[in-house]
């Protein structure tokens, strides 16, 4: 491996066929729109305020895709890790239906956008298969699919026969095929919205960290080593990998890691793994995740940090994962392993939080970040043009900081880790 695909912050960064877009920021800029974070909201809200006219910059601190757009799953998924059903109880009748029908409408988004910029990312639209890791996780797809089906939604619960068919494991009780989903190479559709965002006239910055946001004149000052930026509006695009800039934003959400191992391209042997092109995700309190990529790599994945180098612990658990799922196949040597940070609301539902005037934040996705933070971003553009809150996903809220988020992120890391540990024996 270089040196270069060494620094690569995952698989995707190296293998995406996209290019990273963007330019050097001198002196002071005066725009109507700064939007600080460069992943999959940031880069949303800024193509779409490009094609109303609407002056805009992207703030990225590293580079685009830096976060956990370029470390994602990559999974297309439709609506949210809540049943619908679960979704209306928290929302209200209204809302929640709204809510539902925008993101089971979401991944027919996301590949049109795909489609429009012509964005290489290795898209697969055969869907998402969400496995019952245990005879209670598929009564609990059952129940998820019986709702889908009220709606119409093209989803097919399936027995455990025709999981382990698709699958190509017996070790699932069924699964819920969704067709509306699909699978991406993450960092290359997060590099294709930039792409087209510049395309339609945003400029995006990179190297660029926000150190102070204020006002000044009726307007947002934000301060940083390359210079200051004035706008009317400001969207805080972070998520997950929010810091201190505003004062407790980070602390609405419990902060989770998830890591992925990516294996080297397997050929023809792995080929009856996932046969017809779908990624899964379990049941699993402690879920897990499974997909090919264009090349022929699985790519394996769970909840918490990478721990050990080569042959270290979540080497190991991955390993032994594979075997177990798949003892056929044979030993397999690793190319990549990588982790990302979740945001994890209390309630699994995301916010849109109003910081003060003209400055919002479309926040907690719960591990669901390319539909939500590629609708989230439209919606935000929409509503920074019209000023009509109705249409936005979910009604905006103010910040109410969870005092017990810091203490929870180390409970979770603890438990990841004795799970990776268990896994690997």
């Amino acid at each position: 491996m270089s040196a270069h695909q060494d620094s690569a912050i995952s698989l995707w960064d190296k293998s995406a066929e996209e290019r990273p877009v963007d330019e050097p920021m001198t002196g002071d800029i005066v725009t109507d729109v700064a939007i600080v974070g460069g992943g999959f909201t940031g880069l949303s809200t800024a193509l779409h305020l490009g094609e109303r006219g609407i002056d805009c910059r992207v703030l990225e601190a590293k580079q685009i895709g830096f976060g956990g757009s370029g470390r994602n799953v990559g999974l297309v998924n439709a609506g949210l890790w809540l049943p619908p059903q679960d979704v209306r109880t928290q929302l209200g009748e209204k809302r929640g239906s709204r809510l539902i029908q925008i993101l089971g409408d979401a991944p027919e988004y996301v590949f049109s956008l795909i489609e429009r910029h012509q964005i290489r990312c290795e898209a697969t639209r055969t869907g998402t298969i969400h496995a019952a890791h245990s005879p209670k996780g598929f009564e609990d797809l059952s129940r998820r699919a019986q709702e889908w089906h009220r709606l119409g939604a093209p989803v097919d619960l399936l027995t455990k026969d025709q999981a382990a068919e698709k699958i190509g494991t017996t070790a699932f009780h069924g699964g819920l095929l969704d067709h509306r989903a699909g699978t991406i190479n993450p960092m290359g559709y997060v590099r294709g919205l930039a792409r087209a965002a510049n395309g339609a006239g945003a400029k995006l910055h990179t190297g660029i960290t926000i150190t102070k946001l204020h006002r000044r004149d009726g307007k947002w000052v934000l301060a940083s080593p390359r210079g200051e930026i004035t706008a009317n509006s400001v969207v805080l695009a972070t998520n997950a990998y929010t810091d201190e800039l505003w004062p407790d934003l980070k602390r609405v959400f419990t902060q989770i890691h998830y890591f992925q191992l990516a294996t080297k391209p397997l050929g023809d042997r792995a080929r009856h793994i996932l046969k017809d092109g779908q990624g899964l995700w379990d049941t699993g309190q402690i879920m897990f995740s499974l997909r090919r990529d264009a090349f022929g790599r699985l790519i394996i994945g769970s909840m918490g940090k990478v721990v050990g180098g080569e042959k270290g612990l979540s080497q190991r658990w991955a390993t032994r994962r594979l075997q177990r799922l798949f003892p056929d196949l044979g030993p397999v040597e690793w190319e990549k392993s990588w982790h990302g940070q979740i945001a994890m609301t209390g309630d699994h539902l995301p916010r849109i939080h109003r910081l003060a005037e003209n400055l919002y934040t479309p926040i907690g996705y719960n591990g669901r970040g390319i539909t939500p933070g590629t609708i989230f971003g439209q919606a935000i553009a929409t509503f920074l043009n019209d000023g009509d809150e109705e249409n936005l996903p979910l009604p905006i809220t103010d910040l109410k900081p969870v005092t017990s988020a810091p203490i929870m992120s180390r409970l979770y890391e603890t438990a990841f880790k004795a799970n990776q540990l268990l896994g690997s024996l």
